[in-house]
């Protein structure tokens, strides 16, 4: 069976030709296998008419299969009218979800002019303002997925340091930001230390959620539930933080390495063990323990879980009252 063969003469000169070939590979199915051969060849001056690659190395001859011409062909109906229109990366609107589309978008926020890129989506409102809202909730949706997997994964402090964090809003509106110091003085180091929402500095001292550590003692203690020996020894590094910070308020260096953060009567908070499986009695245990603390609060990472899990329930509510008002009520039917 003879190859049908399609050739084409791109450009011609007197010492050099450039071709253009291609031909159709048979299958016994239906396949369909088209092949592309481009090449620049030095035509021979005597009579033999003989053609070789004009270079060697690197061979100025190249064949594409069919995969590989399907993708050029591609290539040039995408790009060749924008980058000869001057476009160094564009969006296609036909495909906005694919990986390309990914990388033109990222190419625009990785600009290092950051301030002008924000300016400029803002001045031209390329981002409505419930798409940055549901991204901000999207985002949040994605940490609390990722809290529940390093629950079931029962992972050690370090992870659990690193997403608190990456993830201070779970803790709720009381906080600010996190400080990037987190030494107290050169014997006692912090989890964090953080601004609170009236201007003054506060700890969040975290422990691994599992592992060994109980948050109740084993046994009863004249019928009520106790701290474990782990949760007394927790209680007791916490409350030495918020006495070492005291010692440090009118430390000219401490003020300094935590930015000028006021320090007066510094609280905080425990992240500490799991309460999923708790009854009425040991949630009623907890209710007492905390209230015997001023400038303590203990949570364990299901409080935590839960309470980021209503800020989203009310983040959601908030969108759709939102969205009400700016596109109205429901239409009713007629009676």
């Amino acid at each position: 069976m003879s190859i049908p063969y399609l050739a084409k003469v791109l450009r011609e000169k007197k010492t050099v030709v450039t071709r253009a070939l291609f031909w159709r590979i048979p299958h016994h199915t239906d396949m369909q296998d088209v092949r592309l051969k481009i090449g620049r060849y030095k035509k021979s001056q005597d009579r033999t008419h003989k053609e070789e690659p004009e270079d060697l190395a690197p061979k100025s001859e190249l064949t594409l299969d069919d995969e590989e011409f399907r993708n050029l062909i591609e290539f040039v109906q995408e790009n060749y009218e924008p980058f000869k229109a001057g476009a160094k990366a564009f969006i296609p609107l036909d495909r906005p979800f694919d990986s390309d589309t990914a990388k033109a978008v990222k190419a625009l926020f990785n600009l290092p002019e950051k301030l002008g890129v924000l300016d400029f989506l803002l001045k031209h409102e390329i981002i409505p303002e419930h798409l940055l809202l549901a991204l901000h909730h999207k985002r949040r949706l994605n940490a609390i997925s990722e809290f529940e997997k390093m629950l079931a994964d029962d992972l050690t402090e370090h992870p659990w340091q690193k997403w608190f964090e990456e993830n201070p809003w779970v803790l709720g509106t009381e906080f600010v930001r996190v400080l990037d110091e987190r030494s107290i003085d050169t014997e006692h180091i912090s989890d964090f230390l953080i601004q609170a929402y009236d201007g003054f500095l506060d700890i969040i001292e975290i422990k691994r959620p599992q592992g060994k550590l109980r948050f109740w003692a084993e046994k009863l203690d004249h019928g009520n539930y106790v701290p474990s020996l782990d949760l007394t020894k927790a209680i007791t590094q916490a409350t030495r933080y918020i006495y070492e910070v005291e010692r440090e308020a009118n430390s000219v260096k401490f003020l300094e390495r935590v930015d000028q953060v006021k320090t007066i009567k510094p609280r905080c908070i425990l992240i500490f063990g799991r309460s999923h499986n708790w009854d009425s009695e040991r949630t009623e245990s907890y209710r007492i323990l905390n209230s015997s603390f001023h400038n303590l609060s203990i949570l364990t990472y299901d409080h935590v879980l839960d309470r980021a899990k209503r800020l989203l329930n009310h983040e959601e509510r908030s969108q759709h009252e939102h969205a009400e008002l700016q596109n109205g009520p429901p239409e009713c039917a007629p009676f």
